[in-house]
């Protein structure tokens, strides 16, 4: 079995990227699973039912979230479909999921989005303790377990993999834009990496316009945002999964530029 998370798909660009790249990554490397973080999508923050079905059409899986989950109007009409999860520890009278099973080669893949509270200007319950009542609920009955983990510091990230080093199958992180070089295989068989990384505008802040956030950084003033246009880079992790033990016994990044 393997699967393949897509880095938070930023801007139109992005868009674009994934719809170019992705079909040859999934035949050339035989990918059975698709995971792609969308929640910057439409303009940089959130994502709309047109980009979420043209996102969808590129045979991908599942649409994880994160911060910018409400950002546009748009998510409340299709935040129930069964192919999108919200951060599963937002409060829990929120509209939509925080995790679904998918049925993929008679085996049951548990997707589970979470957002960290380090930094994250979001009111959300704690991470750790949400990714621990939702594994004691599925863990018999999901096979292989997903854990994107939309973060901004680095050290909660590395501690969430240790913390469910063993249940969960396989965790990364999102939300920084930058492929991180730490991907490994933890002693007890959950795979690992910090960030998966951006699939967006290659001239740019972490998807943003330079000089925008060159101003921001150098005045202290309020400068809007603008996505960057341009070529793109695609980021992305291919997780491989043993199919007699579902363990994770392989695990290698992607980053086409």
């Amino acid at each position: 079995m393997k699967i393949l998370a897509v880095g938070d798909i930023v801007g139109k660009t992005g868009v674009q990227s994934l719809k170019s790249n992705l079909p040859k990554i999934i035949t050339d490397n035989k990918i059975d699973f698709v995971i792609v973080n969308g929640e910057n999508a439409a303009d940089g923050m959130g994502l709309t039912e047109k980009l979420y079905k043209e996102i969808l059409g590129c045979k991908v899986d599942v649409v994880t979230m994160g911060n910018h989950t409400w950002a546009k109007k748009d998510i409340f009409g299709f935040i129930d479909d069964q192919q999108i999860i919200r951060p599963a520890n937002y409060p829990s009278n929120n509209p939509g999921k925080g995790y679904r099973i998918f049925k993929c080669k008679d085996k049951n893949i548990a997707v589970i989005n979470l957002i960290g509270r380090v930094t994250m200007p979001v009111l959300s319950e704690n991470p750790f303790l949400e990714a621990r009542n939702i594994i004691d609920k599925i863990k018999d009955i999901a096979d292989i377990i997903v854990i994107d983990f939309h973060a901004e510091a680095t050290a909660e990230k590395i501690a969430l993999s240790y913390y469910l080093e063993g249940d969960a199958t396989i965790v990364f992180g999102t939300h920084t834009h930058v492929q991180t070089a730490d991907e490994q295989i933890l002693e007890n068989g959950t795979a690992y990496i910090t960030d998966i990384g951006m699939t967006g505008p290659k001239y740019s802040v972490i998807g943003m316009e330079p000089k925008a956030s060159i101003k921001r950084f150098e005045t202290s003033l309020p400068e809007k945002y603008r996505v960057a246009e341009g070529n793109a880079i695609f980021n992305g992790v291919i997780f491989e999964i043993d199919d007699m033990t579902n363990e994770a016994i392989g695990i290698e990044r992607i980053n086409i530029r």
